[in-house]
Protein backbone atom coordinates (compact mmCIF):
# COMPACT_ATOMS: atom_id res chain seq x y z
CA UNK A 1 0.00 0.00 0.00
CA UNK A 2 1.01 3.60 -0.51
CA UNK A 3 0.48 5.91 2.49
CA UNK A 4 0.79 9.68 2.15
CA UNK A 5 0.53 12.14 5.05
CA UNK A 6 -0.71 15.72 5.06
CA UNK A 7 -1.51 18.41 7.62
CA UNK A 8 -4.21 21.02 7.10
CA UNK A 9 -5.64 23.80 9.23
CA UNK A 10 -8.73 23.11 11.29
CA UNK A 11 -10.76 24.94 13.89
CA UNK A 12 -9.03 27.94 15.50
CA UNK A 13 -5.93 27.29 13.39
CA UNK A 14 -5.22 23.95 15.04
CA UNK A 15 -3.73 21.18 12.92
CA UNK A 16 -5.63 18.30 11.37
CA UNK A 17 -3.25 15.41 10.58
CA UNK A 18 -4.33 13.29 7.62
CA UNK A 19 -3.10 10.12 6.02
CA UNK A 20 -4.33 8.52 2.82
CA UNK A 21 -3.80 4.84 2.05
CA UNK A 22 -3.96 4.13 -1.69
CA UNK A 23 -3.91 0.97 -3.82
CA UNK A 24 -0.48 -0.20 -4.93
CA UNK A 25 -1.68 0.14 -8.51
CA UNK A 26 -2.52 3.82 -7.99
CA UNK A 27 -5.61 5.87 -7.25
CA UNK A 28 -8.89 4.89 -8.91
CA UNK A 29 -10.47 8.27 -8.16
CA UNK A 30 -12.74 6.92 -5.42
CA UNK A 31 -12.07 8.32 -1.94
CA UNK A 32 -13.38 7.08 1.40
CA UNK A 33 -13.14 9.55 4.29
CA UNK A 34 -13.23 7.88 7.71
CA UNK A 35 -14.57 9.96 10.60
CA UNK A 36 -13.55 8.73 14.06
CA UNK A 37 -15.69 8.91 17.16
CA UNK A 38 -15.47 10.25 20.72
CA UNK A 39 -12.14 9.36 22.36
CA UNK A 40 -11.09 8.03 18.96
CA UNK A 41 -8.23 8.97 16.66
CA UNK A 42 -7.06 8.00 13.19
CA UNK A 43 -4.44 5.48 14.33
CA UNK A 44 -6.63 3.72 16.89
CA UNK A 45 -6.47 -0.07 16.96
CA UNK A 46 -7.73 -1.53 13.69
CA UNK A 47 -8.07 1.71 11.70
CA UNK A 48 -4.85 1.31 9.71
CA UNK A 49 -5.70 -2.30 8.84
CA UNK A 50 -9.14 -1.12 7.78
CA UNK A 51 -7.53 1.48 5.51
CA UNK A 52 -5.36 -1.22 3.91
CA UNK A 53 -8.37 -3.50 3.47
CA UNK A 54 -10.26 -0.82 1.57
CA UNK A 55 -7.19 0.08 -0.50
CA UNK A 56 -6.92 -3.57 -1.56
CA UNK A 57 -10.43 -3.15 -2.97
CA UNK A 58 -9.44 -0.11 -5.03
CA UNK A 59 -10.37 2.73 -2.69
CA UNK A 60 -8.24 5.62 -1.48
CA UNK A 61 -8.85 5.67 2.28
CA UNK A 62 -8.42 8.96 4.15
CA UNK A 63 -8.40 9.08 7.93
CA UNK A 64 -7.74 12.09 10.10
CA UNK A 65 -7.75 13.42 13.64
CA UNK A 66 -10.15 16.17 14.56
CA UNK A 67 -8.30 19.33 15.56
CA UNK A 68 -9.48 18.97 19.16
CA UNK A 69 -9.17 15.18 19.43
CA UNK A 70 -6.61 15.59 22.23
CA UNK A 71 -3.90 13.58 20.47
CA UNK A 72 -0.74 15.36 19.32
CA UNK A 73 1.86 14.20 16.81
CA UNK A 74 4.10 13.33 19.78
CA UNK A 75 1.60 11.03 21.48
CA UNK A 76 2.80 7.54 22.31
CA UNK A 77 0.70 4.42 22.85
CA UNK A 78 -2.49 6.30 22.03
CA UNK A 79 -2.33 8.47 25.15
CA UNK A 80 -4.29 11.71 25.05
CA UNK A 81 -1.55 14.27 25.63
CA UNK A 82 -3.52 17.46 24.91
CA UNK A 83 -6.44 17.27 27.31
CA UNK A 84 -6.90 21.03 27.17
CA UNK A 85 -7.75 20.81 23.47
CA UNK A 86 -9.98 17.80 24.15
CA UNK A 87 -11.86 19.73 26.82
CA UNK A 88 -12.63 22.56 24.39
CA UNK A 89 -13.98 20.38 21.60
CA UNK A 90 -17.54 20.90 20.36
CA UNK A 91 -19.80 19.33 17.77
CA UNK A 92 -19.64 22.48 15.65
CA UNK A 93 -15.84 22.36 15.68
CA UNK A 94 -15.93 18.80 14.40
CA UNK A 95 -18.32 19.80 11.62
CA UNK A 96 -15.97 22.61 10.63
CA UNK A 97 -13.02 20.21 10.64
CA UNK A 98 -14.84 17.63 8.52
CA UNK A 99 -15.79 20.32 6.02
CA UNK A 100 -12.14 21.39 5.87
CA UNK A 101 -11.08 17.81 5.18
CA UNK A 102 -13.63 17.40 2.38
CA UNK A 103 -12.60 20.74 0.88
CA UNK A 104 -8.94 19.69 0.98
CA UNK A 105 -9.70 16.29 -0.55
CA UNK A 106 -11.84 17.69 -3.36
CA UNK A 107 -9.65 20.71 -4.17
CA UNK A 108 -7.13 18.92 -6.38
CA UNK A 109 -4.29 20.92 -4.83
CA UNK A 110 -2.28 18.06 -3.31
CA UNK A 111 -3.58 15.16 -5.41
CA UNK A 112 -6.11 14.78 -8.24
CA UNK A 113 -9.66 15.56 -7.17
CA UNK A 114 -11.57 12.28 -6.69
CA UNK A 115 -14.49 11.39 -8.90
CA UNK A 116 -16.47 10.16 -5.89
CA UNK A 117 -16.32 10.91 -2.16
CA UNK A 118 -17.76 8.43 0.32
CA UNK A 119 -18.01 8.97 4.09
CA UNK A 120 -17.75 6.33 6.81
CA UNK A 121 -18.52 7.73 10.26
CA UNK A 122 -18.13 5.72 13.46
CA UNK A 123 -20.09 6.39 16.67
CA UNK A 124 -20.11 10.16 17.33
CA UNK A 125 -18.31 10.49 14.01
CA UNK A 126 -21.38 8.86 12.48
CA UNK A 127 -23.63 11.59 13.88
CA UNK A 128 -21.27 14.28 12.59
CA UNK A 129 -21.23 12.56 9.18
CA UNK A 130 -25.04 12.45 9.01
CA UNK A 131 -25.30 16.19 9.69
CA UNK A 132 -22.59 16.95 7.11
CA UNK A 133 -24.07 14.68 4.43
CA UNK A 134 -27.51 16.27 4.81
CA UNK A 135 -26.00 19.57 3.60
CA UNK A 136 -22.97 18.63 1.48
CA UNK A 137 -23.49 17.84 -2.20
CA UNK A 138 -19.85 16.74 -2.56
CA UNK A 139 -20.59 13.52 -0.66
CA UNK A 140 -21.85 10.71 -2.89
CA UNK A 141 -22.60 7.97 -0.35
CA UNK A 142 -22.78 7.70 3.44
CA UNK A 143 -22.04 4.75 5.71
CA UNK A 144 -22.47 4.96 9.47
CA UNK A 145 -21.01 2.42 11.87
CA UNK A 146 -22.58 2.31 15.36
CA UNK A 147 -23.77 5.90 14.95
CA UNK A 148 -25.20 8.11 17.69
CA UNK A 149 -28.76 9.18 16.88
CA UNK A 150 -29.22 11.93 19.46
CA UNK A 151 -26.42 14.12 20.80
CA UNK A 152 -28.44 14.93 23.92
CA UNK A 153 -28.39 11.29 25.00
CA UNK A 154 -24.63 11.18 25.47
CA UNK A 155 -24.91 12.03 29.17
CA UNK A 156 -27.54 11.74 31.89
CA UNK A 157 -29.61 14.57 33.36
CA UNK A 158 -27.69 14.16 36.61
CA UNK A 159 -24.38 14.50 34.80
CA UNK A 160 -25.58 17.60 32.99
CA UNK A 161 -26.74 19.20 36.24
CA UNK A 162 -23.35 18.61 37.88
CA UNK A 163 -21.62 19.72 34.69
CA UNK A 164 -23.41 23.05 34.70
CA UNK A 165 -22.67 23.51 38.39
CA UNK A 166 -18.96 22.68 38.15
CA UNK A 167 -18.22 23.88 34.62
CA UNK A 168 -16.43 20.65 33.70
CA UNK A 169 -17.51 17.04 33.22
CA UNK A 170 -14.86 14.34 33.56
CA UNK A 171 -15.12 11.18 31.45
CA UNK A 172 -13.04 8.21 32.54
CA UNK A 173 -11.11 6.59 29.71
CA UNK A 174 -10.82 2.97 30.77
CA UNK A 175 -8.18 2.23 28.12
CA UNK A 176 -5.72 4.94 29.20
CA UNK A 177 -7.04 5.39 32.76
CA UNK A 178 -7.25 9.14 32.13
CA UNK A 179 -9.91 11.49 33.46
CA UNK A 180 -10.83 13.39 30.31
CA UNK A 181 -12.37 16.85 30.84
CA UNK A 182 -15.21 18.38 28.86
CA UNK A 183 -15.86 22.08 29.34
CA UNK A 184 -19.33 23.60 29.44
CA UNK A 185 -18.65 24.87 25.90
CA UNK A 186 -19.97 21.66 24.34
CA UNK A 187 -23.31 22.08 26.13
CA UNK A 188 -23.54 25.71 25.07
CA UNK A 189 -22.76 24.69 21.49
CA UNK A 190 -25.57 22.13 21.54
CA UNK A 191 -28.04 24.68 22.92
CA UNK A 192 -27.03 27.50 20.58
CA UNK A 193 -27.10 25.28 17.48
CA UNK A 194 -29.84 22.86 18.51
CA UNK A 195 -31.55 22.79 15.12
CA UNK A 196 -28.38 22.20 13.11
CA UNK A 197 -27.14 19.59 15.60
CA UNK A 198 -30.39 17.60 15.56
CA UNK A 199 -29.16 14.27 14.16
CA UNK A 200 -32.62 12.81 13.56
CA UNK A 201 -33.72 15.91 11.68
CA UNK A 202 -30.55 15.72 9.57
CA UNK A 203 -31.23 12.03 8.91
CA UNK A 204 -34.57 12.96 7.36
CA UNK A 205 -32.72 15.31 5.00
CA UNK A 206 -30.09 12.84 3.76
CA UNK A 207 -30.71 12.36 0.05
CA UNK A 208 -27.63 10.25 -0.73
CA UNK A 209 -27.45 6.44 -0.57
CA UNK A 210 -26.91 5.49 3.07
CA UNK A 211 -25.96 2.25 4.80
CA UNK A 212 -26.53 2.00 8.56
CA UNK A 213 -24.34 -0.67 10.19
CA UNK A 214 -24.62 -1.56 13.88
CA UNK A 215 -23.58 -4.46 16.08
CA UNK A 216 -26.53 -6.11 17.80
CA UNK A 217 -24.35 -6.61 20.91
CA UNK A 218 -23.29 -2.95 21.15
CA UNK A 219 -23.52 -1.89 24.80
CA UNK A 220 -22.14 1.63 24.20
CA UNK A 221 -24.65 2.83 21.60
CA UNK A 222 -27.78 0.70 21.67
CA UNK A 223 -28.82 -0.95 18.38
CA UNK A 224 -32.19 0.78 18.78
CA UNK A 225 -30.41 3.98 17.74
CA UNK A 226 -29.75 2.40 14.32
CA UNK A 227 -33.44 1.60 13.98
CA UNK A 228 -34.30 5.13 15.07
CA UNK A 229 -32.11 6.55 12.31
CA UNK A 230 -33.63 4.16 9.79
CA UNK A 231 -37.15 5.25 10.77
CA UNK A 232 -36.22 8.82 9.86
CA UNK A 233 -34.83 7.79 6.48
CA UNK A 234 -36.54 4.70 5.12
CA UNK A 235 -34.49 4.84 1.91
CA UNK A 236 -31.42 3.99 3.99
CA UNK A 237 -30.38 0.37 4.29
CA UNK A 238 -29.75 -1.13 7.70
CA UNK A 239 -27.47 -4.02 8.63
CA UNK A 240 -27.16 -5.49 12.11
CA UNK A 241 -23.94 -7.43 12.68
CA UNK A 242 -24.80 -10.46 14.82
CA UNK A 243 -22.58 -10.48 17.90
CA UNK A 244 -20.93 -7.21 16.91
CA UNK A 245 -19.95 -4.82 19.70
CA UNK A 246 -19.36 -1.07 19.45
CA UNK A 247 -16.00 -1.47 17.68
CA UNK A 248 -16.84 -4.75 15.91
CA UNK A 249 -14.26 -6.71 17.88
CA UNK A 250 -11.43 -4.19 17.61
CA UNK A 251 -9.31 -2.84 20.43
CA UNK A 252 -6.26 -0.65 20.98
CA UNK A 253 -3.57 -1.66 20.53
CA UNK A 254 -4.37 -4.23 17.84
CA UNK A 255 -1.44 -6.57 17.28
CA UNK A 256 -2.98 -9.22 15.05
CA UNK A 257 -2.33 -9.27 11.31
CA UNK A 258 -5.95 -9.51 10.17
CA UNK A 259 -9.20 -7.73 10.93
CA UNK A 260 -11.48 -9.12 13.62
CA UNK A 261 -14.32 -11.20 12.18
CA UNK A 262 -17.14 -8.75 12.93
CA UNK A 263 -15.21 -5.75 11.61
CA UNK A 264 -14.41 -7.66 8.42
CA UNK A 265 -18.12 -8.35 8.06
CA UNK A 266 -18.87 -4.63 8.45
CA UNK A 267 -16.11 -3.74 5.96
CA UNK A 268 -17.29 -6.28 3.38
CA UNK A 269 -20.88 -5.02 3.57
CA UNK A 270 -19.64 -1.43 3.31
CA UNK A 271 -17.44 -2.20 0.29
CA UNK A 272 -20.31 -3.96 -1.49
CA UNK A 273 -22.55 -0.97 -0.82
CA UNK A 274 -19.99 1.57 -2.03
CA UNK A 275 -19.29 -0.42 -5.19
CA UNK A 276 -22.97 -0.94 -5.94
Amino acid sequence: MNVTSYTIEGTEGRSIPIDITSPETGSKGVLVIFVHGFKGFKDWGTHSLTAEYFAEQGFDFLKFNFSHAGISANSTNGMFDDLNAFSLNTFSKELFDLDQVITFASSGRSFPSPDHIFIIGHSLGGAISIIQTAEDKRIDKLVTWAAVSNLRNLWSNEQEEAWRKNGTLYIHNTRTDQQMPLSIEILEDLNHHSEKLDVLNAARSVEKPWLIVHGDADTSIAPEQAHELNRQQELARILLIEGGDHVFGGRHPWTEKGLPEKLKEACDATIDFLKG
